[in-house]
């Protein structure tokens, strides 16, 4: 179920060329915090997938809410890792 959230998520991501510099930046929406700055797309994806990833197992980690996506709740994945 992971790895088909973060597949989701990234499917709902949002790329934009930065003018100043010509990087990339990358955010999903509803998912605070979660972006990615590179030279490159293909880098901005990469870094974004990690960032994701990273966000996820944080907030697990501190018990904090992570929104559904498709009908796919990792909120329960803390409540059993703890039972």
């Amino acid at each position: 179920m992971l790895a088909r959230y973060i597949d989701t998520a990234m499917e709902l991501a949002r790329y934009e060329i930065i003018a100043d510099d010509d990087w990339y930046w990358g955010e999903i929406p509803g998912l605070q915090g979660v972006w990615a700055r590179q030279e490159t797309l293909a880098g901005c994806q990469r870094e974004l997938r990690e960032a994701l990833s990273d966000w996820i197992a944080l907030r697990l980690r501190l018990g904090l809410e992570i929104p559904e996506l498709a009908q796919m709740n990792l909120n329960r994945i803390g409540v059993l890792a703890h039972a």
